[in-house]
């Protein structure tokens, strides 16, 4: 079957439109010719005889991983009519869509997968989940406004310290958007303006200067029975006692509305901080898998800001599933800089180092899995002399992710 892959024209929108809606379902916006294609996206489709048979859209954004801002190529929509499915379409339509990303300078991919063994064959591997938790606001009833922290409701004039919040939460985490791209730039009038995304944000501040430590963001539901739900998009602080008056904002509805739905990310790990001040952790979870795949392994690793110390780690990525990535390197690490350099005249199959697949990798450098368990999972091979000092610079960081795409 011959086909043909390229960047998708406008002309063509209706048909990826109706492609992605057959997929996924609901109603997909009719695209607008003076906004193709959407700010921030590459879409890519591939044609059979004339007709788009497949299409899938790149994003770009930008990460937080080990203390930097990286590149990140989200890939999304990506679909297959039903009467070419199995005919070989993915895997050169998403090798495309990556290699225009390298082009663009992108570091990693992410995505939300609907099949994660699909995308296993092209070198993602899960390192983390969007997660909805479902909590009911009876099991917050022990919670007591702590001294030292008041809320209020955020102006307009806050937005600035709202960004900064997250930041400085989002920085220290392995994966979260900076938010710095569309869709999920954090804009005032989608904030707090009087067409706002949400009913309201409350802020927690410091009690004696005024100093905002924390914020959520939410939306009341209709009706005033336990049948409601509020919908929390972020939580987000900086302290537990900014952490605490946040919840005590939620609970305080608990008699017009039953839960509170939050999107969040380590669900049942513990790794929401935020959750930790809970008396009960009573709730209920959804999980969507997060997906990454390296796409410059020098790029992505030599990124990082890791702990201000010195090492050297030969190692070397092997997986005939992504030929891109395959090769040898040596990790130099002095201070927390880190510089990775081509070993070419190591043999293709090493046999002095630490050998990763692509998604072994992926999990290592997202600090997802140690050398251990890798090993366990046949995602790591050769001499573990060198585990130890890897699993330190990688692992230091939780997976965290907030906005879904």
């Amino acid at each position: 079957m011959s086909h043909d892959i390229r960047r998708l024209p406008f002309a063509d929108a209706e048909a990826s439109r109706r492609l992605q809606q057959e997929a996924f379902g609901g109603a997909a916006p009719v695209p607008d010719a003076d906004g193709w294609p959407p700010a921030g996206s590459r879409p890519w489709g591939a044609w059979v005889d004339g007709g788009l048979a497949a299409r899938a859209t790149v994003r770009s954004f930008t990460s937080w991983f080990h203390g930097a801002r990286v590149p990140t190529a989200g890939l999304g929509g990506v679909t297959v009519a039903a009467e070419h499915r199995g005919t070989g379409l993915l895997r050169p339509l998403v090798e495309a869509a990556l290699a225009e990303a390298r082009e663009h300078g992108e570091v990693v991919s992410t995505l939300y997968p609907s099949a994660p063994g699909v995308y296993r064959g092209l070198g993602y591997e899960i390192v983390g989940s969007y997660d909805e938790i479902t909590v009911p606001l009876s099991a917050l009833a022990a919670l007591r406004r702590p001294p030292g922290v008041r809320t209020r409701r955020a102006a307009e004039a806050d937005v600035p310290a709202v960004r900064a919040v997250y930041e400085r939460w989002a920085a220290a985490q392995n994966g979260p958007l900076t938010r710095t791209e569309a869709p999920f730039t954090v804009d005032p009038e989608d904030l707090v303006g009087p067409d706002a995304d949400y009913t309201g944000v409350t802020l927690a501040v410091d009690a004696a200067d005024g100093g905002v430590l924390g914020f959520v963001s939410w939306t009341r539901d209709a009706g005033y029975d336990r049948a409601g739900v509020l919908e929390v998009d972020d939580l987000v602080a900086l302290s537990p006692d900014a952490a605490r008056a946040l919840w005590f904002v939620l609970a305080s509805f608990g008699t017009v509305v039953g839960s509170a739905r939050i999107s969040t990310s380590g669900a049942w790990s513990g790794a929401d901080v935020s959750r930790l001040v809970l008396p009960d952790h009573a709730a209920t979870a959804t999980s969507r898998p997060y997906m990454l795949r390296l796409l410059d392994v020098p790029g992505a690793l030599g990124s990082a800001r890791l702990a201000a110390w010195t090492a050297e780690v030969p190692f070397a990525v092997v997986d005939p599933r992504t030929p891109d990535l395959e090769g040898s390197w040596v990790l130099r690490v002095s201070d927390g800089a880190v510089r990775v350099d081509p070993d070419d005249a190591a043999p293709r199959t090493p046999a002095d180092r630490p050998v990763f697949t692509a998604g072994g990798l992926a999990q290592s450098y997202a600090g997802s899995q140690t050398c251990a368990n890798l090993r366990l999972a046949g995602q790591l091979h050769g001499p573990d002399g060198h585990d130890a000092v890897w699993d330190a610079l990688w692992t230091g960081r939780p997976v965290h992710v907030r906005d879904y795409f």
